[in-house]
């Protein structure tokens, strides 16, 4: 079955481009094309597609509330937001909401269909320039404590701790040093314990919950 994506923009041009870079794809579908926030509502109870990729700033309800409605429904779809400049403020509220990931509207089709493919199999899709971001937000907005949660191993804090630096899992392997797979296994039992949808939601919560402090290493 191909991945079904939503496309919401509210420049005709570019939901026409990125649809038919999608569309040229074996393996994905473009379902539909929207141009603001209240219709892609609509539209993803109408047409369930697997991942939306959602503009931030749009007329009549921006991208942003439009993903915490959406995500905060049964069985939501992974949620990309499109932004034109990676330190957009609303990809980091978006992220806390629930969203997969972000993406510069200048990618790349690689980048583009790649992109789809990673939030439609479960993973996101996080830039270093993001996790940094998220450090310097969550800093300035409260305290942090270094206890890890204790549904966590000892061993799964230090994942999620690596995790939240935006270390990529090979990366975490070599820190570890352990098998890259033992490294999946983790984080996929970080997933299920804290019951999160992803790499993304990890780096929120690592730094909600105070799991990490902000510095070169945490």
């Amino acid at each position: 079955m191909p991945i079904r994506v939503l496309v919401v923009d509210d420049q005709e041009m570019v939901r026409a481009g990125f649809g038919a870079l999608l569309n040229a794809q074996p393996d994905i579908e473009v379902v539909g094309q929207v141009g603001d926030g209240a219709q892609a509502i609509t539209a993803a109870a109408e047409l369930s597609p697997d991942v939306i990729l959602m503009d931030v700033r749009m007329p009549v309800m921006d991208g942003l509330a439009a993903a915490r409605e959406i995500l905060a429904g049964p069985e939501a779809p992974r949620v990309i937001m499109l932004t034109t400049f990676d330190l957009d403020d609303y990809v980091y509220a978006a992220l806390r909401a629930g969203a997969s990931g972000f993406l510069l509207k200048h990618s790349t089709p690689d980048e583009l269909a790649g992109a789809v493919r990673v939030v439609a199999a479960g993973d996101a899709l996080l830039a270093p320039s993001v996790t940094r971001r998220l450090v310097e937000d969550f800093t300035r907005a409260q305290p942090v404590a270094t206890t890890p949660p204790d549904k966590l191993t000892p061993r799964e804090a230090d994942v999620l701790r690596l995790v939240a630096r935006g270390l990529a899992n090979r990366q975490i392997a070599a820190e570890l040093s352990v098998a890259e797979q033992t490294v999946k296994s983790h984080v996929s039992n970080i997933l299920t314990k804290l019951d999160l949808r992803d790499r993304a939601q990890a780096v929120v919560y690592a730094y909600e919950a105070g799991v990490v402090v902000p510095g070169p290493r945490h």
